[in-house]
């Protein structure tokens, strides 16, 4: 990282401003090379000189240059920001001089990486820093300002405090094994602080499985038989007509997709073929495709047709769906009712107008406990990355746990307990492989 990295920070295209960032030892000297204003090298530190980029004698473009020295930057090297006027052109242009003049075109997140690596952030908070910029709802932004806040940091290492006062307990029973009251101590504390960490480690992986909500949305499937009014359910869900209707079997083939926001959180709703043996083979593809996003949903509405015996297509639909969250909706109720179910906890609905579509969304809300979610505390894993790495420090807490009932030696408990102690750091990036570092900044913005 001796190297001046350089790159667009905003979106390229039409707008009022564009920046261009540059970050290394060579940043301030480089954009002086080519600013027409303050001498750069001399001005204070986060101060804005107003000036011109020069090629040569040839004006780019009229400028703010913002000049941050280290350590007191994101980075924690020099910045420097290059405020332009919004444009492809003039903006490629300042970001070619800063590279003709020894800058490096910067990598996939490298600017964040860089924080990381200079120990500016750690690596929820990098994180974070992508997931504030990818927020889809007030919600989703909460949680990501919480993680880049520290809060989830502050609690992984609070486990790891309590973890290596333990280790320290253990350390003394090895050191002084002929103390037979050291080790009746150790071994009860040992007990209790495992059992204590075991609860609080469960509750923090249960309830972070609601940051997926959150940050993606509810993946929301309405499935059913051809003709019994998905599509005329997702146009009232959406309020506007996405999908065609028609009395025509199978005129839906493929998936339709909308978005709404149930108090704040993101529902992503897909309306399928309708699901039938058929020798049409487009159609076919169509009904496949349905089964599969079956598979992959958070939640399933099931929509039947009220005014119809159930038929043998219903019937492999409900087997389908018996084990995944489904919300069963029966349509056309302004039509007498035929239908021959057995299920008590049902949506009735006419997607003719509105009527079952607050009570349906109210379902929603009540199967995700959306109240509970949208609390004050937004202290959640985010990703699958940090809830992996807490499940595996939970199962070194069960396998103690299991070593103590056991009889095992302490040294053998203390093993267990190192490798959740060593499992968290990996979490907040006190411990990690350029691997992983490497595929997780090069998901992230160029200029960030």
């Amino acid at each position: 990282m001796d190297d001046t990295i350089v790159a667009i920070s905003t979106a390229l295209g039409v707008g009022a401003i564009s920046i261009v960032r540059l970050s290394g030892s060579n940043s301030i000297e480089i954009a002086n090379t080519i600013f027409k204003g303050n001498d750069l090298t001399k001005v204070k530190s986060h101060t804005i000189s107003y000036g011109h980029i020069y090629d040569n004698e040839e004006i780019i473009d009229e400028v703010l240059v913002s000049v941050m020295k280290s350590p007191r930057t994101f980075t924690t090297e020099d910045i420097v920001e290059i405020n332009c006027h919004g444009g492809i052109i003039a903006t490629n242009k300042v970001l070619e001089l800063c590279l003709k003049h020894g800058a490096r075109l910067a990598e996939a997140g490298e600017f964040t990486k860089r924080a990381f690596l200079n120990g500016r952030i750690d690596l929820v908070e990098s994180e974070a820093v992508m997931d504030i910029i990818e927020s889809k709802s007030d919600e989703a932004r909460k949680l990501a300002i919480s993680s880049l806040n520290g809060n989830v940091s502050k609690l992984i290492e609070s486990f790891r405090d309590n973890l290596k006062n333990l280790l320290s307990s253990i350390e003394v029973n090895i050191d002084y094994p002929e103390y037979y009251d050291i080790e009746v101590v150790t071994l009860q504390k040992v007990k209790e602080e495992i059992t204590k960490m075991k609860k609080d480690l469960e509750d923090l992986i249960n309830t972070s499985s609601n940051s997926s909500c959150i940050k993606n949305g509810i993946k929301t499937v309405i499935v059913g038989r051809p003709n019994v009014g998905k599509s005329s359910i997702l146009n009232q869900l959406l309020g506007e007509d996405k999908a065609i209707v028609t009395d025509i079997a199978g005129t839906t083939r493929d998936i339709v997709e909308g978005e709404i926001y149930l108090d704040g959180l993101l529902l992503n709703i897909i309306d399928t073929a309708g699901i039938r043996d058929t020798t049409d083979i487009v159609e076919k593809l169509g009904v496949d495709k349905s089964l599969d996003m079956i598979d992959q949903a958070d939640l399933v509405i099931l929509v039947l047709n009220s005014n119809e015996k159930l038929t043998e297509e219903d019937k492999k639909i409900l087997d389908k769906t018996k084990d995944k969250l489904r919300i069963i909706v029966l349509n056309k109720t302004d039509l007498p009712k035929n239908i021959d179910i057995d299920i008590d906890d049902v949506i009735e609905t006419t997607a003719l107008d509105l009527k079952g579509i607050i009570p349906l969304k109210e379902k929603i809300k009540e199967l995700f406990n959306l109240e509970k979610i949208k609390s004050k505390d937004y202290t959640y894993l985010s990703n699958v990355r940090q809830i992996s790495l807490a499940k595996q420090a939970y199962q070194n807490l069960i396998d103690a746990e299991s070593s103590l009932e056991n009889n095992s030696p302490i040294d053998m408990i203390e093993i267990d307990l190192k490798e959740c102690f060593d499992t968290l750091g990996e979490i907040i990036g006190i411990t990690y492989s350029e691997e992983i570092i490497d595929n997780l900044f090069e998901n992230f913005c160029v200029g960030k």
